[in-house]
């Protein structure tokens, strides 16, 4: 190839992560694969999600980081990626996370702190307490390791861990975003059929 036309080639490789980090929505499309953007798509079977240019930053940092998953994780995750929902001081979701560290899980963890907070999570999970599962559009409330393993098991993440040495914990962040722009309500795909399970008001702590 040219040197004339292969340098626009490398400048314009080397901007696509400033773009991702100046997008407002982050698209995920039925296939898996994923678009950042500065418009609301009008599919409505893709997934939407809301970004200020901190989390467009750390998107495009969690998607190359989702390019270092073996094969098998990857494509698991794009599908039916996890999130955590968990408060300070609060044993069961000590144990959740746990359990999703063990098994190899990558998954986001968001932080109930506020009465938004709360709401936003009402709205994810159909519940104020936490712990608080989504596989998918799956919404899991209240830990039980063996519903929540149910439904890991269905969704296809492996029972042992594959992920790569040195892989970091994720830390918490607030589930309101209170710079992000309003996005469309996502489409998302839905889980194979899985017996649903019971919330836990026991080991679960409600706002």
């Amino acid at each position: 190839m040219k040197t004339s036309t292969l340098r626009p080639l490398i400048l314009a490789l080397a901007a696509l992560p400033a773009l991702s980090a100046w997008a407002q929505y982050k698209v995920v499309r039925p296939d898996g694969s994923v678009t950042y953007t500065d418009r609301p798509p009008i599919d409505s079977n893709v997934r939407v999600t809301s970004m200020s240019r901190n989390a467009a930053q750390q998107a495009a940092a969690a998607a190359n980081a989702d390019n270092a998953l073996p094969i098998e994780l990857r494509q698991v995750v794009a599908r039916y990626p996890v999130t955590l929902y968990t408060s300070a001081d609060c044993q069961p979701c000590d144990a959740g996370r746990k359990l999703l560290q063990q098994r190899g899980v990558p998954y986001a963890e968001k932080r109930v702190t506020t009465e938004e907070d709360a709401l936003a999570l009402e709205r994810a999970v159909g519940g104020r307490s936490v712990p608080a599962l989504n596989v998918g559009p799956q919404p899991l409330r209240g830990y039980s390791e063996s519903d929540w393993t149910v439904f890991l098991d269905t969704a296809g993440y492996p029972r042992e861990s594959k992920l790569p040495k040195n892989w970091p914990i994720p830390a918490p962040t607030p589930l309101v975003d209170k710079t992000a722009p309003t996005a469309p309500r996502p489409t998302v795909p839905t889980l194979p059929s899985a017996e649903l399970p019971s919330e836990q008001p026991s080991t679960s702590i409600r706002f």
